[in-house]
């Protein structure tokens, strides 16, 4: 009896060791299991810019993706998925769970489509902001054959053939359109808007004179105004551009106060966690800010910004209340 009781008792301790041992183990794995989880990224990053390829949000977006591929161990791609004045794409990003896919945000999706839209299919709460990008003036250019060399003539020679000027945007709601109606409400005088999908398909059309004017974001369009393709009038910058030295701002041409840049900063979805945010605001502060970058940036007249996420999501808001006056008065409308 005595043997039988002293083998149950060997029995139990061996259980008992190996139980220890196990725990031992696992928790020896437990910090690389952590360690396996916190290394965000772990894949490719897809950057969506929401609008076709040629304007200004691509330039900043690929900006953005070079230098951040530097620095975060995977590579940064962008992927542009035009169409519904960017809804599409922003829709698309509010619900993907991969946790590797941020946007672009920009002064047309954030700003001016929840005040055109009767609803949306997505919300701001979507979303957690990452860090304002750029700003990039708006510059005012028409047709190289338009008998225009300045704003008031402009002004003049719109009033002269009343309904027959016309200026291009990249879409109802776009940065362009909120540019020029901006100015049309300024100077009162009237242009027809032709709204077309996306900066490329508008531009071609401005080169071959079938639309008149427009509102342009100085990164795509200063290669154009430079090889006399086009003409700018007037930038939309609180300074003349060291670019354009000899274009004189909207506000010098009898508009005080006048100003009118595009802006672009990046976005991730509601469900990415608060310390991949913090870190990609902060590598992506360091890739605006980065020489080869900043020469990009300022070669294209863009001005590279950079931020934390509470100070993006301030500036959304104030945006929003800057621009939902100019659309209602505006009466601007989706396609």
């Amino acid at each position: 009896m005595e043997s039988n009781t002293v083998r149950a008792q060997a029995s139990i301790r061996r259980r008992q060791l190996l139980i220890a041992g196990g725990a031992v183990g696992l928790g020896s794995l437990l910090p690389g299991v952590a360690s396996a989880q916190s290394a965000w990224p772990a894949k490719s990053i897809r950057f969506v810019v929401p609008f076709a390829p040629g304007g200004s949000s691509e330039i900043v977006a690929r900006s953005t993706a070079v230098e951040l591929s530097k620095t975060l161990g995977q590579s940064v791609y962008v992927d542009n998925k035009p169409g519904a004045a960017g809804n599409i794409a922003m829709s698309e990003v509010a619900r993907s769970e991969d946790l590797h896919t941020i946007i672009l945000g920009h002064i047309g999706t954030l700003a001016v489509n929840p005040y055109i839209f009767d609803k949306l299919p997505w919300a701001l709460k979507d979303f957690k902001p990452v860090s304002l990008l750029a700003k990039v003036p708006s510059l005012y250019v028409v047709n190289a054959d338009l008998p225009v060399k300045n704003l008031k003539e402009l002004i003049a020679h719109a009033k002269r053939n009343p309904g027959k000027l016309s200026y291009g945007s990249a879409g109802n709601g776009s940065a362009g359109h909120l540019a020029f109606e901006y100015f049309k409400m300024a100077s009162e005088v009237f242009m027809l808007h032709v709204p077309y999908k996306g900066t490329g398909p508008m531009l071609t059309d401005l080169l071959a004179g079938r639309v008149d004017a427009s509102a342009i974001g100085a990164a795509a369009i200063i290669p154009f105004i430079k090889s006399g393709k086009v003409r700018c009038i007037a930038t939309g910058s609180a300074q003349r551009l060291p670019q354009l030295p000899d274009v004189p701002t909207v506000a010098e041409q009898g508009f005080p106060g006048f100003e009118m840049t595009q802006w672009y900063g990046m976005l991730a979805p509601s469900n990415m966690p608060q310390a991949n945010i913090d870190k990609l605001a902060a590598e992506t502060m360091k890739a605006v800010k980065a020489p080869e970058s900043q020469r990009r940036l300022t070669g294209d007249a863009a001005e590279a910004i950079g931020g934390t996420p509470e100070q993006f999501a301030q500036f959304i808001a104030a945006e929003q209340e800057r621009w939902k006056k100019v659309i209602a008065r505006a009466q601007i409308r989706p396609d």
